[in-house]
């Protein structure tokens, strides 16, 4: 056990999402010692963070006006949407440097076990868009696991009939990879989801 301050910033950093005890631990002791005008950046860019981000109202994104970037990109085509769980996937998308699209966050997946149903993400929402920007695609990106194939299988039961394209992404076979390798799931994924050379 350290002192209450020391232990209460190692209490706080292992709360975050991937810091286990021993590295907040060593994050804590490193923050001791860096110097003091070091240490108050980062307070205050958390500070500025929370006070100063929120969600597009178009897309959900996370931003520091009122809409974020990629909305307001007059370059982007307002007919494709990429509907993502998170705001983080956005930026996962983007590095491929392949959509030029927009996007729509849901705000999760179907959860059953976590209670987290339809009504909880963001389809109300994407459905008036639909209309409101001429959309006639959205590619569905959610996470290649029961949840994300269940909120898939949903937002293209909710959307085709309004007559618009749904989409999912590929999946399979990573590049540079050996069959041997292969799950049964990732090697079916790849047969169905071949295309024509």
């Amino acid at each position: 056990m350290f002192e209450a301050p020391i232990q209460r910033l190692i209490d706080e950093l292992a709360r975050l999402p991937g810091i286990g005890r021993k590295t907040a631990q060593r994050l804590a002791f490193h923050l001791l010692h860096v110097e003091e005008e070091d240490a108050r950046r980062l307070a205050e860019s958390i500070l500025s963070m929370r006070a100063e981000v929120r969600l597009c109202i178009r897309c959900f994104n996370v931003t520091d006006s009122e809409e974020c970037s990629i909305c307001r990109d007059l370059r982007r085509d307002p007919s494709i949407l990429c509907a993502v769980e998170r705001p983080q996937d956005i930026v996962v998308v983007e590095k491929t440097q392949e959509f030029r699209g927009r996007y729509h966050v849901l705000g999760g997946s179907i959860s059953p076990i976590e209670g987290i149903g339809p009504d909880q993400l963001r389809l109300r929402e994407l459905v008036a868009r639909l209309d409101d920007e001429k959309v006639t695609e959205v590619i569905v990106a959610t996470n290649p696991n029961v949840e994300g194939d269940t909120t898939a299988l949903y937002v293209a039961r909710l959307l085709k009939p309004l007559g618009v394209r749904v989409t999912r992404l590929a999946s399979g076979l990573p590049v540079g990879g050996d069959l041997d390798y292969a799950d049964e799931l990732t090697l079916g994924r790849a047969l169905s989801g071949r295309r024509e050379m």
